[in-house]
């Protein structure tokens, strides 16, 4: 009987999870309380562990915690035991290139999935992997090589039995479900219509009809059938290079979308192709080679719009630097449950002005936070996108990686610099502190058993309120 009771107690210790990137569908939200609101690298630790370099997010499931780094050119998943930090085990991936990649960026990016009993992993210099609890390998996909000169940012997440992976690049994006025990693929759905991106799928189950993956990309956001992916509905109207996780919450989602250029409120005027082509294709061969191209487009801008890399544009390539140009940056709620284009039909309002970069927004008691770089944070009005309040954080203005995260009244939100700052969790905000830990930020803060797990470029800490 004592046993069985002991067995009872642990199993309650370690029921709570934060199973994939920024926990339980990407809501960034822990029921927990009495969380730290002072903490750093000599207060309130429970434990400190070095880890090599990465920039994804811990994963809390059962008694380990996994992340994946990368290490004198090896690429890892690592375990810890969740009580003490301990390291447990590391794996290497096989590497069989380096792709390009943003120097803000890293090869271990994508955070690890867990269903509880395994673990699954994605790295853009190989692809996906499967390793038990223990770290015996399940099984293992080669993918790639990839065209995202960014390289890669998606997670995966896991839907019943199906691994769910966006990878979004300049050519051929698509979307894959995995069987998860097996790592056979059940559908490939392509994504012609977008180009490179990094976020990760959020999933709406509707009381009729099938369940949804949530997918944003460059210029749309799309929703498909879990089951069969096909493509339900989609969203014009937005940024390129998205980043940030979508936010459900009953049926509407959030949304953000930012990126450079995508502030203009008249967005500049971009010549047809047919006029283009008359025009600058000297040698008429039907397409665009930098010499020829307009003296306005820059060197980088052409190579950018150069999608497949062969030194000239295409009509399909120019049609994509215009959407690119006349992007507009964009925080916005839809009404889920529509079929086909419902830009103009299911779009609640939109928001332009201070948005993220990368950070998802958090909603989040009562209302809806974004933090953009600089340390600007606003909190919206979830029903109709009017502000509450915005101002910069104090002492924490530098970029904004990681993405905020709440529980027990407050709000974390984690600068480069490895500033962290706690926010009351109210609509009219207020800095509870700013903590300074010692080292860069660029993971997502998870929340698990009234601790906070902060990794920086370095090592991982838990804290805890003592």
């Amino acid at each position: 009987m004592r046993t069985a009771w002991l067995f009872f107690i642990c199993a309650a210790a370690t029921a709570a999870e934060w199973p994939q990137y920024r926990g339980v569908n990407g809501k960034g939200i822990s029921d927990d309380k009495n969380l730290p609101v002072e903490f750093g690298p000599t207060k309130n630790v429970v434990w400190k562990t070095a880890v090599p370099r990465g920039h994804s997010s811990p994963i809390l499931s059962g008694a380990r915690i996994y992340m994946t780094a990368e290490d004198g050119g090896k690429i890892l998943t690592i375990a810890l035991d969740r009580k003490t930090g301990r390291e447990l085990w590391r794996r290497d991936a096989p590497r069989p290139r380096k792709e390009e990649m943003n120097k803000t960026n890293s090869a271990a990016s994508g955070s690890p999935a867990s269903d509880g009993k395994n673990v699954y992993v994605f790295f853009g210099d190989f692809g996906l992997i499967s390793y038990t609890a223990d770290g015996a390998e399940r099984w293992k996909l080669p993918m790639g090589p990839f065209n995202n000169i960014n390289g890669h940012g998606s997670s995966p997440v896991i839907v019943g039995n199906k691994l769910i992976l966006i990878v979004d690049q300049d050519t051929n994006a698509y979307i894959l479900a995995l069987n998860k025990d097996t790592g056979k693929e059940i559908w490939r759905t392509g994504r012609p219509e977008t180009l490179r991106g990094y976020t990760t799928p959020a999933i709406w189950r509707p009381k009729n009809g099938p369940t949804e993956l949530i997918a944003p990309g460059a210029f749309v956001t799309s929703a498909y059938d879990l089951e069969t992916g096909k493509t339900l509905w989609w969203i014009r109207g937005m940024a390129w290079q998205l980043k940030g996780t979508p936010v459900i919450e009953g049926d509407i989602a959030y949304i953000n979308s930012w990126e450079a250029g995508g502030d203009a409120e008249t967005p500049p005027e971009v010549p047809s192709w047919k006029d283009s082509v008359a025009q600058f294709d000297t040698n008429k061969d039907g397409k665009i080679s930098e010499d020829e191209s307009p003296k306005n487009l820059k060197k980088r801008s052409f190579l950018e719009a150069d999608l497949n890399r062969d030194l000239f544009l295409d009509e399909h390539e120019w049609t994509f630097m215009t959407s690119r140009r006349q992007a507009q940056n964009t925080a916005f709620a839809v009404k889920l449950g529509g079929r086909g284009d419902v830009t103009d039909t299911h779009v609640l309002w939109r928001y332009r002005k201070s948005l993220p970069n990368t950070a998802s927004p958090l909603l989040y008691k009562g209302a809806l936070f974004l933090v953009k770089d600089g340390g600007v944070v606003t909190s919206l009005n979830p029903e109709n996108g009017t502000v509450f309040k915005q101002a910069r954080l104090t002492g924490a203005l530098e970029q904004y990686w990681a993405s905020p995260v709440g529980g027990d009244g407050k709000i974390y939100m984690a600068s480069q610099a490895g500033k962290v700052s706690v926010l009351s969790a109210t609509p009219e905000w207020e800095v509870l502190k700013m903590n300074e830990l010692d080292d860069d930020i660029f993971a997502t803060p998870a929340i698990v058993d009234g601790m906070l797990y902060i990794r920086t470029r370095s090592a991982l800490y838990c804290f805890k309120k003592q």
